[in-house]
């Protein structure tokens, strides 16, 4: 991987810079795994696959920790609704990372390319979606909507992963009638929740590079304390249209992967 001293710290502040990156996007929208995942990949050649996960998942969950962090202090977040949401994540983010090692994940990559397409058509078509904070469903179906967004979207990042972030913030807005803000603050929650879960699996089994993953931790904090300030500062509107542009860019990897 590295051949000599001045290579390592070349290596280390590359991939900081994308962490740093990837956490300012995450923090605002979701969908820093686009950024961050590929540069490991690129910098780390010869480094397993399970470690290069458990590396980034290091750094993701230091970005997104603080993230929810900075959104609670200045956005009122659902914890009623989220709490079960993020139990149940944790539970079956475990059990989708599990069932990677029996069934072949790619397989879900024409499906999810559809469904990723389907939600960039709608958000951009309803000009008004996601722009006003009107909570749909009564307190007892939020407990009971959470869970089972808990569930399917927790084993869902255990499983494959990317777009995980975009699939929450449509859920949020979509179902719960969030605006893009609030539903923003509250897929951080459960996102804490399936990156702790998947951590605790890659760190048990050794598959953290700690001499990296703190580094690029600490980037990302500073990346998503930046992209939590702008998106508190500019409001749902900014965070519609960059959900757009990284859903866009989402799109475009999945076709690419799925089609070349």
């Amino acid at each position: 991987m590295f051949y000599g001293r001045n290579s390592f710290v070349l290596d280390i502040l590359y991939l900081c810079l994308f962490a740093f990156l990837a956490g300012l996007i995450d923090s605002v929208v979701g969908g820093g795994g686009l950024i961050q995942l590929p540069a490991l990949f690129v910098f780390l050649p010869h480094v397993p696959v399970p470690t290069v996960f458990g590396t980034g998942k290091l750094s993701s969950i230091a970005g997104t920790s603080v993230s929810m962090w900075r959104y609670a202090r200045n956005v009122e977040i659902n914890w009623r609704a989220l709490l079960p949401a993020a139990i149940t994540a944790f539970v079956f983010s475990f059990l989708g990372a599990r069932a990677l090692s029996h069934f072949d994940a790619e397989l879900l990559r024409p499906i999810i390319l559809v469904l990723l397409i389907s939600v960039a058509v709608y958000t951009f078509f309803r000009k008004d979606f996601g722009a006003i904070h009107a909570p749909k469903l009564a307190q007892a179906k939020e407990v009971w909507y959470g869970v089972g967004v808990g569930l399917v979207i927790g084993f869902y990042d255990g499983f494959f992963g990317p777009g995980t972030g975009s699939f929450l913030m449509f859920i949020f807005v979509g179902i719960f009638g969030f605006n893009f803000l609030a539903a923003s603050a509250s897929a951080k929650v459960v996102n804490v929740a399936t990156n702790l879960s998947a951590l605790l699996y890659f760190g048990y089994k050794g598959y953290i590079l700690y001499h990296i993953g703190i580094p690029m931790a600490i980037s990302s904090v500073i990346g998503s304390m930046v992209g939590t300030r702008i998106a508190l500062a500019k409001g749902s509107g900014f965070v519609r249209k960059l959900f757009l542009v990284v859903v866009s860019g989402i799109i475009l990897k999945f076709a690419y992967d799925t089609f070349k």
